[in-house]
């Protein structure tokens, strides 16, 4: 899938998960929720997809080793992006980087059946 398009794909399916959990567990205004969903994204995404560029090359057992591992710091890194976003006192640790792997799990679900699809 080229870059655009799976960039594209993420912030469909990110976005709105982001937005809700922030507004219901954060009390985080809409916009301020969309735009720091929007931020972690663009902070996150760009490095995620060069980084794993210099995998699919190779085996595919290191592809989906550096997958799992770069995933697992992103989930880490978006957690807390939104929460200097959003004001740490409106989104504890937990609820932050639950939110953060569920939408990134969400969005490599996706990514995963578009591609089979």
């Amino acid at each position: 899938m080229p870059y655009p398009m799976a960039f594209a794909l993420t912030l469909l399916v990110e976005l709105p998960l982001y937005t809700a959990a922030l507004t219901a567990l954060g009390r985080v205004p809409t916009g301020r929720a969309v735009a720091a969903a929007t931020a972690v994204n663009c902070a996150t995404h760009p490095p995620l997809w060069w980084f794993l560029s210099r995998f699919t090359a190779g085996a595919p057992a290191a592809y989906w080793t550096a997958f799992t591992l770069a995933e697992a710091a992103v989930c880490v890194v978006e957690a807390l992006l939104v929460r200097a976003l959003v004001r740490p006192a409106r989104v504890a640790p937990a609820p932050a980087l639950t939110t953060a792997v569920t939408a990134n799990a969400a969005s490599v679900l996706a990514g995963l059946l578009f591609t089979v699809w």
